[in-house]
């Protein structure tokens, strides 16, 4: 919450918890109504097409989340070099709120907004329009109303809440008071009014320009920086016209520089802009191999695991497992993570942690409980583990933790990669701790 909270913070559908979903639900079986009884040509499409657009949005930004977290768990090209605390956690699970609210607002625009009714799939004009409405008033506006909203009054009742994340994830981009958001919705939706009442309205520019708002948003909040220099060296005004995820950041712990919302032209205009933003952009791209104390390798168990590790669900990542009826719908999805992780063919990162200078990471093998017990499967098993320590000793790990790794069947060091032992102390682990040995627990 802020500081000192003002009037409207709350979400008004908080209480509902999962169900909060609910409240888009008399829209969209209004939607499936209209499909039934005029059948598909005489329904508008554009109000059938809210609630695929909302479900893009989800996965869009979802995305943007595993992205992010493994990046950051990697600690390569990251821009503020600090964990998140439980707190964020807890205050960012909510991130999808907005996405209701837009869709709300959207519903509500497509069945009373004069010329938002059965708008074509495209017009050329009506896109021009909004590029050219979002690059001057929102972005004007938006300037402003964000240097207000840092005024000690606003500050303290309303925006703190989003400052309360100095190192931000995509999702930080949408945490802010119910109040505030409103206001940004109202800011956001200016071009979309004005096509409709111009009649050039139409779907895809509309659909476009929500994801736009979605994607620079992630961007700016997912705390790596892969905006390369050589993009504004080749287009020298493209700096003025694009902000960087550095750029942001120093926002997130400067606090009064970086006002603007996608566009730095107007800190360049009313002398707001980072000194230091060329600089940390820069220092952000070089990127480093960070050096690790400790690592506890481990490996996924079910295939809904996955949902439970911090690149998942935010809403699950916090939970204790457990196996949900609703699940069985994301097995496609589930089957599709297993084989990409299967392909990637090594242990990743999947949380980094720091407690004063010790440096601890969390690396999974990419393979499930099910494949220890595939006996074609034992040797890809070993080299995965083999790899994964090789990987630990050149990183300067002191400490292994092998967390479920007694169901390996078989597991022994290649005598070629060693000094002709088969001791994790002549391994070249001189330091090593094993926690947990492997054993051979089956033939």
């Amino acid at each position: 919450m802020a500081t000192n909270p003002g009037l409207f913070t709350e979400w008004p559908w908080k209480r509902l918890g999962s169900f909060k979903y609910m409240v888009i639900a008399p829209w969209v079986v209004h939607g499936w109504y209209q499909v039934a009884t005029k059948g598909w040509r005489e329904v508008d499409a554009g109000y059938l097409a809210i609630l695929p657009s909302m479900l893009l949005r989800i996965v869009h930004n979802q995305a943007w989340i595993t992205a992010s977290r493994l990046q950051n768990a990697r600690g390569r090209c990251q821009i503020v070099d600090r964990g998140i605390e439980f707190d964020q956690v807890d205050r960012e699970r909510n991130w999808d709120d907005q996405i209701i609210l837009s869709a709300i607002l959207l519903y509500l625009g497509a069945l009373y907004l004069p010329g938002g009714q059965h708008v074509p799939a495209w017009r050329t004009d009506g896109a021009v329009l909004i590029a050219l409405l979002h690059a001057g008033p929102v972005e004007f506006l938006y300037y402003w109303f964000h240097r207000a909203l840092h005024h000690h009054f606003l500050y303290t009742r309303y925006h703190s809440h989003h400052h309360s994340s100095i190192v931000t994830e995509p999702i930080t981009s949408v945490i802010h008071p119910f109040a505030e958001l409103v206001a940004y919705e109202v800011l956001f939706s200016i071009p979309m009014i004005a096509c409709a009442l111009t009649g050039t309205a139409s779907i895809f520019p509309i659909v476009a320009y929500v994801l736009y708002i979605d994607l620079m948003n992630n961007m700016g909040h997912c705390n790596f920086e892969f905006v390369p220099i050589w993009l504004f060296k080749w287009f020298p005004p493209l700096k003025y016209l694009m902000y960087t995820p550095s750029f942001h950041s120093l926002h997130h712990t400067q606090f009064r520089t970086n006002y603007s919302l996608f566009m730095p032209f107007y800190d360049y205009i009313y002398n707001t802009m980072d000194k230091s933003s060329d600089a940390l952009h820069e220092k952000s791209l070089e990127g480093k191999e960070e050096a690790v104390d400790v690592v506890h390798l481990t490996h996924l168990t079910s295939l809904h695991s996955v949902y439970h590790m911090r690149p998942g669900f935010a809403g699950f990542a916090s939970k204790p497992y457990a196996s949900k009826w609703y699940m069985r719908m994301m097995w496609p999805v589930s089957w599709l993570s297993m084989v990409l992780t299967w392909a990637y063919g090594s242990a990743f990162t999947v949380e980094r942690n720091a407690m004063k200078k010790t440096r601890m990471q969390s690396w999974a093998i990419p393979r499930y409980t099910f494949h220890y017990g595939l006996d074609w499967e034992k040797e890809a098993i070993n080299g995965l583990i083999e790899k994964a320590i090789c990987e630990a000793d050149k990183k300067g790990a002191k400490v292994v933790s092998l967390g479920l790794l007694n169901q390996v069947p078989h597991f022994q060091i290649n005598s070629e990669s060693t000094s002709g032992s088969s001791t994790v102390r002549d391994f070249g682990c001189r330091d090593w701790i094993l926690i947990h040995y492997l054993k051979k627990v089956r033939h």
